[in-house]
């Protein structure tokens, strides 16, 4: 008399005569290419690396620089999937252009003064950016956070001369934690991705702006499947909690 095979088994023996396991429903591949701000390189990487834990047949790709720059490659044809950008006029330039398709505003942030370990100056507040002697960088006015600050300079009534105006956040948080300026205006998140060569001097409310970042799935996009997926994911609990631990503020 036969014994009858234990269930389990049964499904392993039909699974390896349909040619073994099979992927998820759902499930996407390949690669996805993500254009992002600059200001987002640290949370998009842990991102990116959660990504492909979940989905192990997806590689992503990162390309950051300042949301302008960006913009200008995607219409000169440079290949990508997904465009993050740090404001809303870069990626309504895109939508003008019929290079992106619908756009969603996944995260907030705002502006912070970025000094040196132990704020050696005395910095204080927007207007003590204006002293005679001060080295201060700023991001270009082509740029959101260049854009932004200018803002915040007019809000608080300050007229600031910079000594360079730099191509993105990172470019300026950089200069300060090498000593090469005393401070400079970025977000909260490039200050706290800074690390202990720099620190920051809070903005108050009056004087800040707030910066929205929309995300949108590119039209000449080679894996529009992966590519949703991945913004899916930068939407879902999960990505804004990765988000939120580098100072991201929720939509």
């Amino acid at each position: 008399m036969k014994r009858p095979i234990p269930l389990l088994v049964a499904v392993a023996l039909t699974a390896t005569a349909c040619g073994g396991t099979t992927q998820p429903a759902g499930a996407v591949s390949g690669s996805v290419t993500v254009l992002a701000a600059a200001s987002l390189s640290s949370a998009f990487k842990d991102l990116g690396g959660q990504f492909e834990t979940d989905h192990s047949s997806v590689k992503v790709d990162l390309s950051f620089g300042g949301s302008s720059s960006l913009v200008a490659q995607v219409k000169q044809g440079a290949p990508g999937d997904v465009f993050a950008s740090a404001d809303q006029p870069n990626m309504q330039a895109l939508q003008d252009a019929s290079l992106v398709g619908t756009a969603q505003v996944f995260a907030r942030n705002r502006l912070e003064i970025v000094v040196g370990a132990g704020n050696p100056k005395g910095i204080a507040s927007l207007g003590d950016l204006a002293r005679p002697g001060l080295i201060v960088v700023l991001c270009a006015p082509s740029v959101p956070c260049g854009r932004y600050t200018l803002q915040a300079f007019t809000k608080a009534g300050q007229t600031v001369k910079p000594a360079s105006q730099e191509t993105d956040v990172k470019a300026v948080v950089s200069k300060v934690s090498l000593g090469e300026a005393d401070a400079g205006v970025v977000y909260v998140t490039d200050v706290k991705a800074g690390g202990s060569k720099v620190q920051g001097v809070d903005i108050p409310d009056a004087q800040n702006v707030v910066a929205r970042y929309p995300i949108a799935l590119l039209t000449e996009s080679k894996n529009g499947s992966a590519a949703k997926a991945f913004i899916e994911f930068v939407l879902s609990p999960q990505g804004q909690g990765i988000l939120q631990r580098y100072g991201f503020l929720s939509p």
